[in-house]
């Protein structure tokens, strides 16, 4: 029996396929210059936005050239999904697109389909990303690791 959401980081990271979510990632990527990532937190106090923001910052994604980077923090613990985007996508992509991607995981994840929840948002934003940052023509590199960033809670 899968387990329902909310659960602890622990555990939703046993439940997840971390490399078919990576391939997704890498997927979406090929197709814009954008980059995307995932973190997994544990407990925390304050509000998962917030959060959210440290995590953008922490991980460099204000970095990248065209300042293109989505962020998708989970929060298990708090029934959170927290989706960013860096400046480059101001004005481009509505915050309607943002908080509708994480209703709709949430929605997923409540259904016990994780894996599955999150490859459909990570193409739903690549295809996003595409549309206003395309891939480069000779190369896109790939500016932010794909991996799925895990944040232990506080001791």
């Amino acid at each position: 029996m899968t387990e329902r959401w909310p659960m602890t980081r622990r555990r939703l990271l046993k439940q997840i396929d971390t490399a078919r979510i990576e391939q997704a990632i890498t997927r979406a990527e090929t197709g814009t210059s954008g980059e995307i990532r995932v973190s997994v937190v544990g407990f925390f106090r304050g509000e998962p936005r917030s959060l959210g923001e440290r995590a953008f910052r922490r991980l460099g994604m204000t970095a990248t050239q065209h300042r293109n980077g989505v962020l998708i923090l989970i929060a298990p613990t708090r029934r959170a999904v927290v989706i960013l985007g860096d400046s480059g996508l101001d004005g481009r992509v509505v915050d309607s697109f943002w908080s509708g991607l994480a209703d709709h995981v949430g929605q997923r994840f409540k259904q016990g389909d994780f894996t599955g929840g999150l490859v459909d948002i990570i193409d739903q934003i690549g295809r996003e990303l595409a549309v206003h940052f395309p891939a480069a023509l000779g190369g896109n590199p790939n500016e932010l690791a794909n991996e799925i960033d895990v944040v232990p809670g506080p001791r």
